[in-house]
């Protein structure tokens, strides 16, 4: 690591850790229901709530407006309101706190020509995905304002996996100025890990599917599905034409989901054979070491949250260790890459 870069990479770094952050905030908001309890979008006046009584019967009486409070939450007292506005509240200002980290920060450094023509262009390539980040947030909320009182389950799969690669991103630009010296690299093994990294998108992608249309509360049983079947007849039944069953039906959703799940651990295990004949370097020892260990933890996590049907603390557990999971699957490819 070269002292001039220290700066930026904490200023990167602390961008990865606000970003986890929000990501948890976000599970919160969605596991509670209360994403769509503020119904419009203030960039500077939305960051500071109800202050008093009638400012806060203001807002109820917008959410009354919207088809959750009407189809669902019919009844719901002021307090009830309170508890789900907080949650979106707070997953709002942590938002609007990233873009000043992330804005603020680079003006700076740019100023004092602290950052290299390379970093420059990754710095506005972050720039450009946070604030898509933001715009999905809201195209999110929209979809969930007009009929249906919940969100399209495709924005919020886009929403929660951009943010998932803005952070991706992030630490690999931080890990590009921590190991800038390059190295020889086995270009086979890197894009096999390449493809561990792909296929995780894709089962994160499924689990924000699964997110989206509350399909863990269905099928709570494993290794199989309900009435002790592998693929329940409702995974390929539910929709029409068939296709849909499997990214708009729940059982068709789920069992993509927990299906993949184990086609990551597969392919983490191969990672992890393919390497222990090699002589590796310390920290691809501790990147291989750190997925296989992850990945098991995961593996468990998701297995408890769809038995105990997706407890608030469990399902926000389950993000997280996808998030981390993620974390040391980029660590472990730059390790192997560069």
């Amino acid at each position: 690591m070269k002292k001039n870069n220290k700066a930026v990479i904490y200023w990167l770094l602390t961008g990865c850790i606000l970003i986890f952050i929000m990501v948890i905030v976000g599970g919160i908001t969605r596991l509670t229901h209360s994403g769509l309890s503020i119904s419009n979008y203030k960039l500077i006046s939305g960051t500071i709530p109800p202050m008093n009584e009638v400012e806060w019967n203001e807002a109820f009486d917008l959410y009354k407006q919207y088809p959750e409070y009407q189809k669902l939450n019919y009844g719901m007292s002021l307090e009830e309101f309170k508890d789900i506005y907080f949650w979106e509240w707070i997953h709002r200002v942590i938002g609007r706190f990233i873009g000043m980290v992330f804005i603020i920060p680079f003006i700076y450094f740019l100023i004092r020509k602290r950052l290299s023509k390379s970093t420059i262009t990754k710095s506005v390539i972050l720039l450009i995905m946070g604030g898509f980040q933001g715009f999905l947030g809201w195209y999110m909320v929209k979809s969930g304002l007009v009929d249906r009182p919940d969100v399209s389950h495709y924005r919020l799969a886009a929403h929660l996996t951009t943010a998932f690669l803005t952070f991706a991103y992030t630490f690999w630009v931080a890990l590009d100025l921590m190991f800038p010296d390059k190295k020889v690299i086995d270009k086979k093994l890197r894009n096999f890990i390449r493809l561990g990294l792909v296929v995780l998108v894709i089962q994160i992608i499924y689990g924000a599917f699964v997110a989206g249309l509350d399909a863990g509360w269905i099928h709570n049983h494993w290794p199989l599905m309900s009435e002790g079947k592998f693929i329940h007849e409702t995974v390929y039944t539910e929709q029409n034409p068939m296709y849909l069953n499997f990214i708009e039906g729940k059982s068709g959703v789920q069992f993509v989901h927990r299906t993949l799940a184990f086609v990551v651990a597969i392919l983490i295990l191969a990672i992890w054979q393919k390497t222990s004949r090699l002589n590796l370097t310390n920290l691809q020892k501790k990147g291989v070491n750190s997925l296989l260990i992850i990945v098991g933890f995961q593996f468990l996590l998701g297995v408890l949250t769809l038995m105990l049907a997706v407890p608030v603390w469990l399902g926000v557990l389950h993000q997280v260790g996808a998030f981390i999971l993620l974390s040391s699957m980029v660590f472990t490819l730059h390790r192997f890459s560069k």
